[in-house]
């Protein structure tokens, strides 16, 4: 196995393993309802923080129709966001990865064009996905979409870690180009559905450091290296002493948002530098968004220690 694959499958690895606890905000409802998240678990209801009993979604037209047999959940009470999907398998952002990689391993080219034909055709298939949940910016560029504007202009700038989420699939896919290739190409396919500067700093972020560490930099040097504006590794340094659950909330939020999400997750990468198992149960267990996390700690951890398989 490549380095360049292990980073992939590690990103895919900390998203399956944090899916039945993803969004969860209350640690210790998090515990109540999962124990130790150490292997690979189904999701259950209830989920106490779940928001889709206020969230809406009404689509356009048969265009704009993504959530289809999932839509009748929205609007309840304590409902799972991955209720339907198994124990270790992927929610529907690294689902999208995986078609992806295999796309461009298909044409052994990235094309931005072919990547939106897919992917609309992908989320315009009943049954395709059997996640409830589904992110804002799917949901705006499908009303986008349903309004008759092209796939690029469909994009919106959009300020989640989820935006990562398939970036570690496209490097490994495209093994063998450059580090200024694929710079460039992160930054269009990213920029396809979250034009949000943080986002595309984020990715770029995420790719200077799989390379450097694909070139045997430690994932702490590199960090410095190619992460200071995001982390202080001297201040890592001393949090790392600290309870995760302490540096994932008062330093950090846990929460999506980019400008927060990415220093948790660099900095979860900073403290399991050589341990992957421990990374990724580790980002599984502080709650929030650990799944979208899991693309940036999967990844590294993936690409410096390889990946150890969870049961």
């Amino acid at each position: 196995m490549s380095k360049w694959f292990a980073s992939y499958e590690g990103s895919l690895m900390a998203d399956a393993l944090a899916m039945p606890v993803h969004w969860y905000y209350d640690r210790a409802a998090l515990v109540r309802d999962y124990g130790v998240v150490d292997h690979y678990k189904a999701p259950r209801n209830p989920h106490p923080g779940s928001i889709l009993w206020r969230s809406t979604y009404v689509p356009l037209n048969e265009k704009a129709d993504i959530l289809r047999e999932q839509a009748v959940y929205w609007g309840q009470r304590e409902i799972h966001y991955h209720q339907f999907l198994k124990a270790g398998e992927n929610t529907i952002n690294f689902n999208l990865a995986r078609e992806l990689y295999a796309l461009v391993k298909e044409h052994d080219s990235y094309s931005a064009d072919i990547w939106l034909e897919k992917y609309i055709s992908l989320m315009l298939t009943s049954g395709w996905h059997c996640d409830t949940y589904l992110e804002e910016y799917h949901r705006a560029f499908f009303t986008r979409y349903a309004q008759g504007k092209s796939p690029r202009k469909c994009g919106i700038a959009d300020e989640h870690i989820g935006g990562l989420a398939t970036v570690p699939a496209l490097l490994a896919a495209l093994e063998g180009a450059t580090r200024e290739e694929l710079r460039a190409i992160v930054k269009e396919h990213v920029g396809l559905t979250h034009s949000n500067a943080n986002v595309l700093r984020a990715a770029d972020t995420l790719v200077r450091l799989l390379w450097s560490i694909h070139n045997g930099v430690p994932v702490r040097d590199a960090i410095r290296q190619e992460a200071g504006d995001w982390l202080s590794g001297k201040k890592a340094d001393v949090w790392q002493s600290q309870p995760d659950e302490h540096v994932i909330c008062a330093r950090f939020s846990p929460a999506c948002y980019i400008a927060e999400a990415m220093p948790a997750a660099l900095y979860l990468a900073w403290k399991y530098h050589d341990d992957f198992r421990a990374g990724l149960i580790a980002n599984a267990m502080v709650g929030g968004d650990n799944c979208h996390r899991g693309a940036v700690v999967g990844s590294l951890l993936g690409m410096a220690n390889g990946c150890v398989h969870l049961t």
